[in-house]
């Protein structure tokens, strides 16, 4: 069972949080008096509510796993106007069968919420395929410990195509706040039917969605729960496409309401956005894991010619401040790292994606990551710099993903607040370090299970070197110490595709 905490947001228009609905703050009485109720809570009967068109393949089926489950007081099935045998056989495992008012199954969950007696209300679709009886219990399991007011349903693949191309993309520019939720346009809801009566049903594609964004604004507590594999019938193209478009409709509706259309509010998602997706470890294992090795590259000094932070003082006139901090090993490297981002505050986010653009590139640098693709390697930029940064070089080179810390910007200003690279940290990694690139080979491993020997790592200087010294092939790439050449299996000085004689080609061959 999976949870999610939604965080408070503040619009222009309208305060947004995720408080519980009856109040902001809960007082001990009531946590005594809830907790004492809780028998009774288990006792409260739901209401399930079915909208269906045309579903006669497997409507008995889940109206009678529905009907038999000991919470569900009635079964109710909103029919859109089925004009096969479905009515007849949700009727025959007892459901009341109703018509819908305006057909549609926006209408019809309303049309069925109209209808309910009891105080939990679980919505849903009419076409699943593999629902087992755990499915009533899981959804109203939330509910019953006081944990959520709005529970939505997570199952075993990932959104569809509207989901991911239309939803998700909305919802992260709009309503960052509940865009991690799995499905936000799937059909399966628990809810108190006190709420559900406060929202809008919109009468098309787009009233899951909005109901998800009413009980948002409501400061419903929503949660996701992982209900295991179910199916659904799949559409055709042209029947995705108007679903794209009555759910782009719903959502952008919702923003309006709330002020959330204007220029400003949608430049901070996008920048909330970046740093979210430049932080997701998630995201880097799902594009490492197209390849079975893992190729791990620096960035200053190796793939580029310089330390980026030293071409973005010299463009700031910040060159004798920033000497003042670089290099000095008294200084943790997590302190010293704040330090120098805040030399750049006020800096122009075009600053910084215009030097980075300029740096030059070591020799060899596109050939090797070409090499290393073609080697069946996956290819990520490490650095302790910028993740800004760090994304032009991986495209300049066409690496796969990078991993760096990551600086914050308000109105594409550099705020000089810098996240550390999450990924650089891991309770059973670098024993020497806290912070270290060596912890971005376990935590890969880790997720990836890769063996020691299909990790190469290529670095130049001592902040390398506990990287160089865990990967199964390394490289000291113009070595700035003795030390970082000792660590390093291999020692390049002129071309870095020199590292492509001894790493083995798909075939085993070298060279």
């Amino acid at each position: 069972m999976i949870y999610f905490a939604l965080p408070a947001q503040t619009t222009g228009r309208q305060e947004i949080t995720n408080e519980p609905m009856k109040s902001k703050r809960t007082t001990k009485s009531a946590k005594t008096k809830r907790k004492r109720s809780s028998n009774h809570i288990l006792r409260e009967k739901a209401t399930v509510i079915i909208p269906v068109l045309n579903e006669s393949r497997t409507i008995a089926q889940i109206v009678k796993l529905a009907a038999a489950h000991p919470r569900v007081g009635e079964v109710i099935v909103v029919d859109d106007g089925s004009d096969d045998d479905t009515p007849g056989l949700a009727h025959a495992q007892g459901a009341k069968v109703v018509l819908s008012s305006m057909l549609g199954k926006g209408a019809s969950l309303e049309d069925g919420l109209l209808q309910a007696q009891h105080p939990l209300v679980v919505f849903l679709d009419g076409d699943l395929i593999g629902v087992g009886s755990h499915l009533i219990d899981q959804m109203l399991a939330p509910l019953d410990s006081g944990d959520s007011d709005f529970v939505k349903a997570r199952f075993g693949r990932s959104g569809g195509r509207v989901t991911v191309l239309t939803a998700r993309p909305l919802l992260r520019t709009y309503f960052p706040e509940v865009a991690h939720i799995d499905q936000p346009l799937g059909g399966i809801v628990a809810a108190r039917r006190p709420l559900l009566q406060q929202l809008r049903f919109e009468n098309d594609y787009g009233v899951d969605v909005g109901l998800l964004l009413d009980a948002f604004a409501l400061r419903a507590r929503i949660s996701e729960v992982d209900i295991g594999k179910i199916e659904h019938d799949s559409q055709t193209l042209e029947a995705l496409g108007d679903m794209a478009a009555q759910v782009a409709r719903t959502i952008l509706e919702r923003a309006a309401e709330h002020g959330r259309l204007q220029p400003g509010f949608v430049r901070q998602s996008f920048e909330k956005d970046r740093r979210i997706r430049a932080m997701s470890l998630d995201r880097i294992v799902h594009v490492a894991k197209r390849a079975d090795k893992l190729a791990l590259i620096d960035m200053d000094g190796t793939l580029l010619q310089g330390r980026f932070v030293v071409a973005l003082a010299e463009a700031t006139g910040q060159t004798q401040h920033l000497a003042m901090l670089l290099d000095h090993a008294e200084i943790p490297p997590d302190l010293r790292g704040r330090r120098i981002a805040r030399l750049f505050r006020g800096v122009p986010k075009e600053t910084f994606l215009r030097v980075a653009k300029a740096m030059p590139l070591q020799n060899g640098a596109t050939d090797l990551v070409v090499g290393l693709h073609r080697r069946g390697y996956s290819v990520g930029v490490v650095t302790d710099s910028y993740h800004l940064a760090a994304s032009i070089v991986r495209r300049r080179v066409f690496a796969d993903f990078a991993i760096a810390n990551v600086m914050a910007f308000h109105d594409d200003i550099a705020t000089g607040r810098v996240t550390m690279a999450k990924t650089m940290a891991h309770p059973s990694g670098c024993k020497k370090h806290e912070t270290c690139k060596r912890n971005v080979i376990a935590h890969l491993s880790d997720r990836l299970t890769l063996r020691r020997g299909k990790v190469v790592a290529i670095g130049d200087n001592r902040n390398d070197i506990c990287m160089l010294e865990a990967a199964g092939i390394s490289f000291a790439f113009q070595p700035k110490a003795p030390e970082v050449a000792k660590a390093a299996d291999h020692v390049i000085h002129n071309s870095l595709v020199e590292a492509l004689e001894w790493i083995p080609h798909v075939d085993g061959s070298t060279g």
